[in-house]
């Protein structure tokens, strides 16, 4: 993603080789922008940001626990728990979503 490239000249991490052309510094998965001098022009990206969420729809849940599992012990295994509605797992993993 393009925010992921907006990074100050002085965090770049070299991510290509002397010459490398914005093509190939792409194609590896990289940033490229050769706006300073004496700094690297092809960089790794920041890394994304991402967050755990749980689910809001029932339906999209993916069971994490066993029938009859309490919040707290739902909860000790890093999974969601919401006692409600009936036919859908109550204790369920997060969504990773990015940011």
């Amino acid at each position: 993603a393009r925010c992921q490239c907006k990074l100050p000249p002085r965090e770049r991490k070299n991510c290509g080789y002397p010459g490398i052309s914005a093509v190939e510094c792409r194609k590896a998965g990289c940033c490229f922008n050769t706006s300073v001098p004496g700094v690297p022009w092809c960089f790794a990206p920041k890394a994304k940001k991402v967050e755990k969420v749980c689910p809001n729809d029932p339906h999209a849940r993916i069971n994490c626990g066993f029938p009859g599992i309490t919040a707290k012990e739902c909860e000790r295994k890093g999974c969601c728990f919401t006692a409600h509605p009936a036919g859908v797992p109550w204790c369920f993993y997060h969504r990773v979503v990015e940011e």
